[in-house]
C-alpha cells in the first residue's frame, strides 16, 4: 500500500533520507559527498536533484561542489552524478513546469540550466545574475524569469535564463536578502532582509519595493502557504512568524526550542514540516498554529518534500 514519505536532506550527515510521515521513522538514507543542500523533485516524482553546495554554510570558505546528484526516488539510490564544473557552490535549485532544471552557482553568481536533466550530461545554457554571492532564487512557472537573492551585493536581480541579451534589473531592498516567496500570480516577490530585519514586497514588473515592514531578528526563509499567508523563519530568535501578504504585518508569533532551518508543506493536509537545528523535525499545524509533534532526525535536517511511495 502506498505511503506518504518525507524526503529530507540531512546536510551534516551528508545524506538524502526517507521518513515515513505517519510513524516518523527514517526508513532509508542515500549517502552523498559532504554538505548536500537544496533539492527539487520532477513532476512525475521519479527523480530528485540535489545540489552539492560542498561547504557547511554561506559563511564558510571553500570552493564547494560542482555536482548535481540525481536520486532515483523509487529505487532509493543515486542514479548518477552530473558534474557541471566550473559552476561551483551549487545552492539554489528549481524546476519549471516543463521539468527543466535550474541550479545557482553562488561563487560564480551564474544561473545554469539543464533542459533535459534526466539525460543531460552538461548545462545547456547559463546567465549571470548581476549580483554577488547569489544564494537562492525564485523562478516563474514557465522558467522565463528568475529573481536572484544576492547576499554580498545586497540586491535582488531579475534575470532571463533564455535571453542572455537581457541585462539584469537590480533592486536594493535592504541588507542581505535571502528568503523569498513568489505570489501565486507571480506579480509580487516577497523577501527577507536578514541584516536589515525587514520583510519586503517587490513588484516584479518594475522591480520596486511596494511594501516594507519590520521583521523579527534575522528573518531567514520565507514560504507562501496555499491560502496566501506567509510563514517566516526567524533564525535569530528561534521562532516562526505568520505574516499577512498585503500588509506584511505579523498575524501570529510561534516561539521555538531551536532555530528553523527550512520548511515544506504537505500537499493536502494543513501541515508544515519544519527542520530544526537541534536535529528534530516539527509537524506544524497551519490551522491551530501549534506544533503537533516532533521527530528525531540525523544531523542538520534541511530541505524536505512529500512524495507517495
Amino acid at each position: 500500500m502506498p505511503k506518504e514519505i518525507l524526503l529530507l536532506v540531512e546536510k551534516c550527515s551528508h545524506c538524502f533520507s526517507y521518513y515515513d510521515i505517519e510513524s516518523g521513522t527514517r526508513t532509508h538514507s542515500v549517502q552523498l559527498p559532504e554538505f548536500p543542500h537544496e533539492f527539487v523533485v520532477d513532476a512525475a516524482q521519479r527523480y530528485a536533484y540535489v545540489g552539492h553546495y560542498g561547504v557547511e554554510t554561506s559563511g564558510h570558505l571553500g570552493a564547494g561542489g560542482t555536482r548535481i546528484f540525481q536520486i532515483d526516488i523509487a529505487e532509493k539510490k543515486l542514479a548518477r552524478t552530473i558534474d557541471i564544473a566550473p559552476f561551483n557552490r551549487l545552492h539554489g535549485m528549481q524546476m519549471d513546469d516543463q521539468d527543466r532544471l535550474y541550479a545557482l552557482s553562488e561563487d560564480r553568481a551564474q544561473l545554469v540550466v539543464l533542459d533535459h536533466p534526466a539525460t543531460d550530461t552538461a548545462p545547456r545554457r547559463a546567465v549571470p545574475t548581476g549580483g554577488i554571492k547569489s544564494h537562492l532564487f525564485a523562478l516563474t512557472r514557465d522558467g522565463q524569469t528568475a529573481y536572484a537573492m544576492n547576499l554580498l551585493s545586497h540586491t535582488v536581480t531579475k534575470i532571463k535564463p533564455y535571453d542572455a541579451t537581457f541585462a539584469p534589473v537590480a533592486c536594493a531592498p535592504g541588507e542581505k536578502p535571502e528568503g523569498y516567496a513568489l505570489s501565486e500570480d507571480e506579480k509580487t516577490l516577497y523577501i527577507t532582509c536578514r541584516w536589515s530585519n525587514t520583510l519586503c514586497a517587490i513588484d516584479t514588473a518594475t522591480m520596486e519595493v511596494t511594501q516594507r515592514a519590520p521583521s523579527r531578528d534575522d528573518a531567514t526563509r520565507l514560504y507562501l502557504y496555499r491560502d496566501g499567508r506567509l510563514v517566516v523563519t526567524n533564525y535569530g530568535e528561534r521562532s516562526l512568524s505568520v505574516v499577512d501578504p498585503v500588509t506584511l504585518k505579523e498575524l501570529a508569533h510561534i516561539p521555538m526550542e531551536a532555530r528553523a532551518i527550512a520548511l515544506s508543506y504537505h500537499p493536502t493536509q494543513p501541515i508544515a514540516f519544519v527542520s530544526q537545528d537541534n536535529d528534530k523535525l516539527g509537524y506544524f499545524n497551519m490551522e491551530t498554529l501549534q506544533f503537533d509533534r516532533f521527530i528525531a532526525t540525523q544531523r542538520e535536517p534541511d530541505v524536505s518534500r512529500v512524495v507517495i511511495l
